[in-house]
């Protein structure tokens, strides 16, 4: 083992594969905390801007933010001087004086702070009345609703590597204890087991979720248990044949004379025995598990609001494409490394735990 790690450590692309990894999920864990944004915060006035650094409103956004705030305040704005920080402005009313508790939609707008009245006119129906402006950045852009891509990426990671965890670990769990015992037992208890897995092998994956569709309602736990269900078999299937050939090894026979029983030989002997080939399995199932998810999500079978996923994601992109390319591309381009990431690791991981491979 100590050989194999000294190998995968020298695999400089299996290393630097494995900090994109941990820096992803890092970013997705903690990431959301330091983006100034809440992923479910709507900016009405800031729909679909584009990515970039620039904060925002931006000097030509201001008035029209301004008109529109006062149409739902049910006043006039007019002189509007933008100086610095700040911006001021007059409200007028040519019915009856304002009252001044309309102001308090100003800071509900997220674009500007709580606003002071510096002058009152004509008793009280015009209001001169200034507030700071906020800066907000969309380092990746908006939504057609107006929600920080960025943020709401890195909340879709969770989702997303979540699912590929946890139905990998399903996968493992089910397929290594169903093919060892399948490959141990052998005989009639095996061509059972395996023809079982065969069936399986016959039922369409996506025709399997429309049925638990039909019977359930979707999310993140229709999900789990759909590819679960599923992905254990390419798993139970490589464990067998690793099982039955290491059932006619010395060590599997010393233990079957020492009188172990077959629970105790199969975790003590056999299934230590499968783990190289099954890490390797694993780290490679994970970005098919993620790669499965966004399908679904895609076609509108996954994840649903208010949860979203880097699939569920690209699927809002791709109908925005023409007007909102950006849309699509971030959420895309922390899918793509991701699964990049975790292909190169397990072609490293591959070649270190290779027995064949000699100690260069």
């Amino acid at each position: 083992m100590s050989r194999a790690w000294a190998r995968l450590a020298r695999n400089r692309s299996a290393l630097a594969a494995f900090l994109v990894l941990v820096t992803t999920t890092l970013a997705c864990l903690v990431g959301p905390l330091f983006t100034g944004h809440d992923p479910g915060r709507i900016y009405p006035d800031l729909v679909r801007t584009a990515p970039g650094l620039a904060a925002h409103p931006e000097p030509d956004e201001i008035a029209p933010a301004l008109t529109r705030l006062a149409f739902r305040m049910r006043v006039a704005a007019s002189g509007i001087v933008v100086t610095g920080g700040s911006v001021r402005m007059v409200l007028s009313d040519a019915a009856k004086p304002i009252d001044e508790r309309v102001l308090i939609y100003l800071p509900r707008s997220d674009l500007f702070g709580p606003a002071s009245i510096v002058e009152r006119q004509d008793g009280g129906r015009r209001l001169v009345v200034e507030a700071p402006v906020r800066r907000l950045r969309f380092i990746l852009g908006t939504d057609v609703l107006g929600r920080d891509l960025l943020t709401r990426s890195l909340v879709a990671g969770r989702v997303s590597l979540l699912i590929g965890a946890v139905a990998t670990a399903v996968a493992l769990l089910i397929g290594v204890s169903y093919g060892a015992v399948a490959g141990y037992l052998g005989g009639v208890v095996d061509a059972v087991m395996m023809r079982l897995v065969d069936m399986l092998y016959a039922l369409p994956f996506v025709f399997f979720v429309i049925m638990l569709l039909v019977f359930f309602r979707s999310g993140l736990g229709l999900i789990l248990v759909a590819i679960g269900a599923v992905e254990w078999l390419d798993m139970a299937r490589l464990v067998r044949a690793q099982t039955l050939s290491l059932r006619t090894r010395d060590f599997v026979r010393a233990a079957e004379a020492l009188g172990l029983s077959t629970p105790a030989i199969l975790w003590r002997h056999i299934v230590p025995n499968t783990l190289g080939p099954v890490t390797v399995a694993a780290t490679l199932l994970v970005p098919k598990v993620i790669l499965l998810e966004s399908f679904l999500s895609f076609l509108g079978l996954g994840v649903q609001e208010p949860a979203t996923s880097w699939g569920a994601l690209i699927a809002e992109g791709s109908r925005a494409l023409e007007s909102a390319p950006w849309m699509l591309a971030g959420p895309a381009s922390f899918l793509v490394v991701t699964l990049i990431a975790l292909n190169v690791l397990g072609d490293g991981l591959g070649d270190a735990l290779d027995p064949r491979l000699a100690e260069t």
